[in-house]
């Protein structure tokens, strides 16, 4: 479900590669990720890393159809364990390891890394763009996160106040409507904003550009600007955030006898047919 391609010296490319539906991302996409960042994290010859998705659409996603997430004896990104359990025990468990561990693992892998997006970029999606260092988008991006819809508050790995500001984040996540890439450029959640027909190659560039400069020096580099984005308080804001989703699916399971509110599914998609 991702590929790993090599486009240029000192150059890796992580591709999510379900594109029928849509890089939706199931358990074991995720687990093939981790393991591609990791490869690339492992190899001296790569200095750069570029994530992006084959298809039409970055990503729309969590998969919501699969209903066993659990992938038993895979290597894990946390010391948590029993995500087999019932309840929403398991489920804290499966999501302390899978969504918010990884996504804290690949923030902080010791190499630069860029998003490169274009298409519908979707709750979930913002779980695996977020993490990486630069975000280079093509016009026709669109990022959103409806799963208030959902009963939750958001997306695990919860930036929308660090990534486009207080106040854009809460109409992002009341209303459900998505970020242009234009908009997201202009809060600064975005680098670069270029032609579609030119994403794929002014990425390359980009990644080629940062490959001139010295391997530790771009490591510290990184870890100076992450280091002073935890001091700021960003690591505490992202496990209160994920307490109350968690919350969420407590309140949903008690509720509904699911970990999200079913009704979300028909609010999201009259949401699509009015865009």
């Amino acid at each position: 479900m991702v590929r790993y391609e090599n486009p240029a010296q000192g150059v890796a490319r992580i591709v999510l590669d379900r594109p029928s539906q849509r890089n939706a991302q199931n358990t074991q996409l995720l687990y093939e990720l981790d393991e591609m960042f990791m490869k690339a994290a492992q190899d001296e010859d790569i200095k750069v890393v570029i994530l992006t998705g084959d298809g039409p659409d970055f990503s729309a996603g969590h998969d919501l159809r699969e209903e066993d997430p659990a992938i038993p004896g895979r290597p894990v990104a946390t010391l948590e364990s029993d995500s087999g359990a019932p309840g929403v025990e398991g489920r804290h468990a499966f999501e302390c390891e899978v969504y918010l561990g990884m996504c804290r693992r690949w923030r902080d892998l010791p190499k630069p890394t860029i998003a490169q997006v274009h298409g519908r970029a979707i709750a979930g999606a913002l779980m695996l763009i977020w993490p990486m260092d630069l975000i280079i988008a093509g016009d026709s991006a669109l990022f959103s996160d409806p799963v208030v819809a959902f009963g939750l508050n958001g997306g695990e790995y919860f930036l929308h106040g660090w990534e486009v500001g207080p106040r854009k984040a809460k109409e992002m996540l009341f209303t459900g409507e998505p970020l242009s890439a234009d908009e997201a450029h202009r809060l600064g959640m975005v680098n670069h904003v270029v032609p579609d027909s030119e994403l794929a190659e002014f990425t390359l560039d980009m990644a080629r550009r940062i490959c001139r400069m010295p391997s530790y020096g771009l490591r510290l580099a990184k870890s100076s600007v992450n280091g002073a984005l935890k001091t700021q308080g960003q690591e505490s804001a992202l496990d209160t955030a994920f307490g109350w989703h968690i919350a969420g699916h407590a309140n949903n399971l008690h509720r509904h006898g699911s970990i999200i509110d079913p009704r979300g599914i028909d609010m999201i998609r009259d949401l699509s047919k009015s865009r």
